[in-house]
């Protein structure tokens, strides 16, 4: 007898992507390492490459994320 019980990540009516398969799933298919997501809606999991790439782009331009004076060089304290 089991100890812990083996969950499932995930349940019907949330969707995924799985990068590694580069589809969308219903529910859980692939381990949560492989996939994004939960998402509401299929078309939402669809987008999900989009979605990233929009998302990282926001963050590579957002000043609040970077020094004004840019990265230090020769690992010297300023």
């Amino acid at each position: 007898m089991a100890l812990f019980k083996k969950r499932t990540a995930g349940k019907p009516g949330e969707w995924f992507y799985c990068l590694e398969h580069k589809k969308v799933e219903e529910g859980p298919e692939c381990p949560a390492k492989d996939r994004f997501g939960p998402y509401a809606t299929r078309q939402e999991a669809q987008h999900a490459m989009e979605t990233a790439a929009d998302r990282n782009l926001q963050w590579e331009t957002d000043p609040k994320w970077h020094d004004k004076n840019g990265p230090q060089q020769g690992g010297e304290d300023a």
